[in-house]
């Protein structure tokens, strides 16, 4: 079976930034019916779980596979599978393949199997320029499965041999629903797949990205041209700005480089709004540790420490497209952490936007400084009832919640639950950390300020400990609503960038979305509370969970 090879357009010579950088061109659509081709002009994947693959009727497939595969082949093909955990099987050639998923997951996976899906479709996808995919599964688990098939065509490219070939290559997706609910899938369901897959595909290309190009300057771009599509302004605040307006912590780890840190906002306040919401996305461009410097093994692969960020702006897109009922504020933190003149000093004392002091005994813990001052800013500046902050915070975040399983920490139980039920929903992982700030926050104890912003004992949870420094500085005894997500190891599979996070954040907050398929996927999905009793609610909590 042939790997697709991604082809790629040609960078413009002399431009710079956004415009000037080359992408894999591949274009991803969804349809309601992929029409009828023969796979030797348009390969084809079929994809789903093995009892969901015999549910799919010969007439669905006929005018996708004949004159090349005949049903008699298609149905010795399902009986050769034996996924363990998957298998596959051509149907002809290296043109059409028919691929099962697990039969079966645990309870902290996934039910759409997600991860496995991205795996099938860059292992046994055929290439071409024009190809298709047929994915069997329940309604309930098309959103998660469409934003996996998202994660397998990256966006970003340097290779040379892409500004050689120009031609666009085109994946059309189409849907065969089984189980209950298993009509055709609606017109509004295919435009929230483009803008939830469109929403991952940003978030990777921009965590894929180099430093020397995805540099603040260039991510304040980004975060423009997002803004410029929705009608959005946004706010930023720059450089010494930052210093004079009190934002010592992501001044004091973004001014010793080239381009200067910045704090941006795009804020989205419909009408008839009864909360306010605010994502803070960590978005160090780079962290090389500052003069607490990484060595030459766990430096490379710092341009992905701005992962939050890139996912807060894509969900922030895709989430205002499919209209969204409350206040929302992506809040951006934006720094290098790089070394130099002017750099940060361990011992250095900063104030933070929250107001507290803080004693730096580890430059390379840079992260919670810039989330500090974001969450502040949104609590004090922006009214917010619920925080959310993301973010590539600590590398025991891998250790503690694994690979592929984002680490929740939140001062609300409720929350924390719903966190896991929205992951398993879209495909984006969640699993709790211990949160129990009386015991863990004074690892951050200091003589001569309110705290250091590094742990004394690394062996003591030290990513709750790192979400709890975020937390303290809107107060443990804050009445709204704080959770944080350290996604340093899913932001990644491989070399490549996953987009994580972008369908946490739609599915999490999916009954402040107008878009059925969001409200379905969200903690409380269909079986939510009635309109009455959510109206009983505090405010807080009546459409999220």
């Amino acid at each position: 079976m042939g790997r697709p090879r991604r082809r790629c357009a040609g960078r413009r010579p002399g431009r710079a930034g956004v415009a000037g950088r080359k992408m894999a061109n591949v274009q991803l659509e969804f349809q309601a019916s992929a029409g009828e081709a023969d796979p030797q002009s348009r390969p084809l994947l079929v994809l789903g779980q093995l009892h969901n693959l015999h549910r799919l009727p010969w007439a669905q497939l006929r005018g996708k596979l004949q004159p090349r595969v005949s049903e008699e082949i298609w149905q010795a093909a399902l009986s050769t599978l034996n996924p363990n955990p998957t298998d596959n099987c051509p149907l002809y050639l290296n043109y059409a393949t028919v691929a099962a998923l697990p039969s079966k997951v645990s309870r902290h996976n996934s039910p759409s199997a997600a991860h496995f899906i991205t795996r099938l479709v860059r292992n046994c996808l055929p290439g071409g320029i024009n190809r298709c995919i047929v994915m069997v599964c329940e309604r309930s688990e098309v959103f998660a499965s469409a934003c996996a098939l998202a994660r397998a065509f990256p966006l970003f490219t340097h290779r040379s041999s892409a500004s050689r070939r120009t031609e666009k290559k085109t994946v059309i997706v189409e849907f065969f629903l089984v189980g209950q609910n298993n009509g055709p899938i609606e017109v509004e369901t295919l435009k929230c797949l483009a803008s939830a897959t469109e929403g991952v595909r940003l978030a990777a290309r921009i965590v894929d990205t180099p430093c020397n190009e995805m540099n603040t300057n260039s991510f304040l771009e980004e975060i423009k041209k997002v803004g410029k599509d929705l009608g959005i302004v946004p706010t930023i605040f720059r450089d010494e700005e930052l210093n004079e307006k009190g934002f010592g912590g992501i001044y004091g780890v973004g001014k010793a480089a080239v381009h200067p840190p910045a704090l941006a906002v795009l804020s989205h306040t419909p009408d008839g709004a009864t909360q306010t919401i605010a994502w803070v996305g960590k978005g160090i461009v780079y962290d090389t540790g500052g003069l607490s410097i990484k060595g030459k093994t766990t430096m490379p692969g710092m341009k992905r420490d701005c992962g939050g960020a890139a996912a807060v702006l894509g969900a922030f897109k895709a989430t205002v497209k499919q209209g969204f009922k409350d206040n929302l504020h992506a809040v951006f933190c934006l720094a290098e952490n790089s070394v130099g003149p002017n750099s940060t000093r361990p011992d250095d004392i900063h104030v933070l936007y929250s107001g507290k002091t803080v004693e730096i005994n580890n430059t390379d813990a840079e992260g919670r400084l810039v989330l500090a001052d974001g969450v502040a800013y949104a609590c004090k500046d922006l009214g917010a009832d619920i925080i959310l902050d993301m973010a590539t915070l600590t590398g025991a975040q891998g250790i503690a919640t694994g690979k592929y399983h984002a680490a929740v920490l939140t001062n609300n139980e409720d929350w924390e639950k719903a966190c896991v039920i929205a992951g398993r929903n879209c495909g984006d992982l969640v699993h709790p950390l211990v949160y129990c700030p009386e015991l863990h926050f004074s690892e951050f104890t200091s003589a001569v300020a309110d705290m250091k912003n590094s742990v004394a004992d690394r062996d003591n949870t030290p990513s709750s400990c790192a979400g709890l420094f975020i937390a303290s500085h809107i107060g443990f005894d804050w009445s709204g609503v704080w959770v944080h997500i350290d996604i340093a190891a899913p932001v990644h599979a491989g070399e490549r960038a996953t987009g994580y996070g972008v369908a946490l954040l739609l599915s999490l907050f999916g009954r402040a979305s107008e878009d059925p398929l969001l409200n379905m996927v969200s903690p409380l999905g269909c079986n939510g509370d009635s309109p009455d009793e959510e109206m009983e609610r505090d405010s807080k909590r009546r459409r999220l969970v």
